[in-house]
């Protein structure tokens, strides 16, 4: 009796043993691939890269550890993972942040969404809003797109409101946001949030007003410090 449960636990152990040779060996258990879902934007090429799990065997999967690694793309807001068996060992479920303003420096284009998170632009979205960067040939540093935080951003889409069809808002180093109106004016408005842009558009309207009932040429009305507005006559050019 002793021998035949000898012999049994002998049969077991290199089942056992067997077992865990094809786990390793096998390469259907190694991370070759990913499966991607929910994404648009980013490919799914990309979001392996991020993930770091190439050549990763099933049994060190550890999913916070890849969420942790997806968070770090500019362009990944959450990430949901699924780890399961082979043929789909890793299954992720991405939700890309959203552009609000196309950021364009030179004619390099950068996103940003309403959180003022900077990403890279990955296509043509029509609907957006652009800021232009101006330079201005002085010698302070040039603001890049990730220095728009959230309150500059929804500042510029509360401008948005009063652009021409179609029109586009230009960041200046000094004077912040600004546009070309209507009536050819250079506008610009600083760099403010939503509820202080709320108020300078009312300031804006009542200086145009005043100023076209008296056909008075401006050339630039700058409304960057509320308190203390001015204008450039077009004459004095």
């Amino acid at each position: 009796m002793v021998s035949r449960w000898r012999v049994i636990s002998g049969v077991l152990l290199v089942l056992f043993g067997l077992t865990l040779v094809v786990f390793f060996t096998s390469d259907v258990f190694y991370v070759r691939a990913i499966q991607v879902r929910g994404n648009d934007f980013i490919t799914r090429e990309e979001v392996f890269a991020y993930s770091e799990l190439a050549d990763y065997h099933m049994f060190w999967l550890d999913p916070a550890e890849i969420r942790r690694n997806l968070l770090r793309s500019a362009s990944v807001a959450d990430v949901s993972v699924e780890v399961g068996w082979p043929p789909d060992l890793v299954t992720l479920l991405v939700q890309e942040r959203q552009p609000a303003v196309v950021w364009s420096n030179g004619g390099q284009e950068t996103w940003i969404d309403v959180q003022g998170r900077a990403m890279p632009a990955r296509a043509e979205m029509p609907g957006l809003l652009h800021v232009n960067l101006v330079r201005d040939g002085s010698d302070r540093p040039l603001p890049e797109a990730r220095d728009l935080d959230k309150d500059m951003v929804l500042g510029a889409l509360r401008l948005r409101e009063i652009l021409p069809e179609g029109g586009h808002l230009d960041f200046h180093p000094a004077h912040g946001l600004g546009w070309t109106n209507d009536l050819g004016w250079q506008v610009w408005m600083g760099a403010d949030s939503a509820a202080v842009m709320r108020e300078k558009i009312k300031i804006y309207e009542v200086l145009v007003g005043n100023l076209s009932s008296r056909a008075i040429d401006v050339a630039e009305l700058n409304i960057a410090n509320p308190d203390a507005p001015f204008y450039r006559l077009l004459w004095g050019l």
